[in-house]
């Protein structure tokens, strides 16, 4: 177990994923213009699920070209009535963000591609469906209020892992993906590869 494992992600999510997990890594910046290709893609009708999966390969490529040993490139966003929605910029927009969400269903597609020498060796992604429940205006300024700059974090505005399970009524789907990292079948190409005990 010698081989070098790299996240090209700058998430702090997905790093205390893989920490958590006990997996040994390095992070490493991908450089990848994500607005850039974001745009691109939505102009030619891409939807967000696309759209994630296309990042992450696109970060994992990056890096891979760079670096030896497996790259990690992983993506998330976040679907509302069929539109994509970016990371809100600040408080106010937050604030507009969890009313949109407010008593409805939207879904988290999560993306994480591995690969090396330039080549995707793996892929997967995993969709979650999240429900918000029908929470008060007070309910929202207070979360706002104590969550600050930690709001702004995740593209819906929560940490499911903390205070934000408070805005939530129902969920579905894959934990780890919920987080931006789908892991199951992440740890077994890992274990694959040596790089974690069988």
């Amino acid at each position: 177990m010698t081989s070098t494992l790299v996240l090209a992600s700058k998430s702090e999510t997905r790093r205390m994923v893989l920490e958590r997990a006990g997996v040994p890594f390095e992070t490493v910046d991908s450089g990848v213009d994500e607005e850039a290709l974001k745009t691109s893609m939505l102009r030619r009708g891409a939807g967000p699920r696309a759209v994630a999966e296309a990042l992450a390969q696109e970060k994992a490529m990056a890096v891979s070209r760079m670096r030896p040993g497996l790259v990690i490139g992983a993506d998330q966003t976040l679907e509302l009535d069929g539109a994509l929605y970016d990371k809100a910029p600040d408080i106010p927009a937050a604030r507009a963000r969890l009313r949109a969400l407010r008593g409805k269903p939207h879904r988290l597609h999560a993306a994480v591609v591995v690969a090396r020498d330039g080549r995707v060796q793996w892929r997967d992604l995993q969709s979650a469906t999240l429900v918000m429940r029908n929470f008060s205006d007070v309910f929202l300024d207070a979360y706002l209020a104590q969550e600050g700059e930690a709001a702004l974090g995740s593209v819906g505005c929560y940490r499911l892992e903390g205070l934000g399970a408070q805005l939530f009524e129902k969920v579905e789907g894959d934990y780890f993906a919920i987080l931006g990292l789908p892991l199951w079948g992440l740890l077994e190409v890992l274990r694959t590869e040596q790089l974690l005990s069988a």
